[in-house]
């Protein structure tokens, strides 16, 4: 049942004030300055009671987006062990920010003005967040408001599908050039660090990100078949990476010399986890004089060499394990020599 009740303040202003009653159900209010929006919004909530549907006149003005958060770290993060330390330190930030707004009153509005302030104010260590930070810590929140809409019954619609990200630069392409290689695996071979060589060729060779290199197990290296299996990756699907030429030989000398007291194939010196080559890696660099160059771009090397020998962008997407194009677009360009060579075979096939 529900009742409509035109008000006139000492302004002469009219407005009215709508009451929702159902049975079993607690009573819902609104004010409205039309009488055509207050009724339209009583059609609106007594057909979202009778349907099951939650809405913000209820639950989201009851609970904060302290607790929304607090949940979601204790519930939530757990299985999440990748990420968890990152995404607790995005929450905490929204939980001191805006943890004491009802979720009722956290409007795109209001997110996207702490949007900017996340931007254009410092972190802790004095430097400015990237356009792409920032869009991390908006998908960390836009999480939290996705299971308080369909496990908790918290909330009716999440805020951030309004909220504009920030727009984020094209994805940085740093290759080796062929001088610059042999330069780089010369100093990472004459390094103290009989294990560097290793790890850089064996991830120009297949692509793999740096801890799945270097957190390789010896049951996820098969050398008679020559793949290894990544059953943990970034994506969280497992994927294979083919072993084979130079690569495939230096880890079939390395399996000679296995330290049998660890399983991982670049062990620490205590056996107990992955070697870290951190400083060998900085030293083969400056040695090599290559600058503005870090491990992760390896990765891009191996998709770059594979477009420039006529890789298509959905090979280098299998082989490198992206869900979508998108990541591996950037490399579009150097595979022009190769779509040339499919569109003259193409024409050549039609006109002759």
């Amino acid at each position: 049942m529900a009742t409509i009740e035109k008000r006139t303040n000492k302004d002469n202003q009219i407005t009215y004030r709508v009451k929702v009653r159902l049975k079993g159900f607690q009573t819902q209010s609104a004010t409205f300055e039309r009488l055509t929006d207050a009724r339209k919004w009583v059609q609106q909530t007594e057909a979202a009671i009778r349907e099951g549907r939650h809405f913000k006149t209820s639950a989201a003005k009851k609970h904060i987006l302290t607790e929304v958060i607090e949940r979601y770290i204790k519930n939530v993060l757990p299985s999440k062990p990748k990420s968890a330390y990152t995404q607790s330190t995005q929450l905490a930030w929204w939980k001191e920010q805006l943890g004491c707004y009802t979720l009722a009153d956290l409007t795109p509005a209001l997110i996207a003005q702490y949007r900017d302030a996340l931007s254009q104010n410092k972190n802790p260590q004095q430097k400015y967040r990237t356009p792409a930070t920032v869009n991390r810590y908006l998908a960390a929140l836009s999480h939290v408001f996705t299971l308080a809409i369909q496990e908790w019954g918290w909330l009716e619609e999440n805020p951030l599908r309004r909220v504009t990200k920030m727009k984020e630069p094209r994805g940085r392409v740093r290759f080796l050039l062929d001088e610059e290689r042999q330069l780089l695996l010369d100093e990472c071979k004459a390094s103290d660090s009989p294990l560097l060589y290793l790890t850089v060729v064996l991830a120009l060779a297949t692509g793999g990100r740096r801890m799945e290199i270097f957190g390789l197990r010896w049951q996820d290296v098969n050398l008679n078949r020559g793949i290894i299996t990544l059953h943990e990756t970034k994506n969280g699907e497992r994927r294979v990476l083919p072993l084979t030429g130079h690569a495939l030989e230096l880890m079939k000398e390395h399996a000679k010399v296995r330290q049998l007291a660890s399983d991982y194939v670049f062990p620490a010196k205590n056996f107990k986890k992955s070697i870290d080559l951190r400083t060998p890696w900085e030293n083969a660099l400056k040695r090599a004089g290559i600058e503005d160059f870090r491990w992760h771009d390896l990765r891009h090397c191996t998709a770059s060499y594979l477009a420039m020998n006529g890789a298509s962008l959905a090979e280098i997407a299998e082989i490198l394990g992206h869900k979508t194009l998108q990541m591996v677009k950037r490399y579009a360009h150097l595979s022009d020599a190769h779509t040339s060579k499919i569109v003259a075979r193409m024409n050549k096939k039609i006109f002759g």
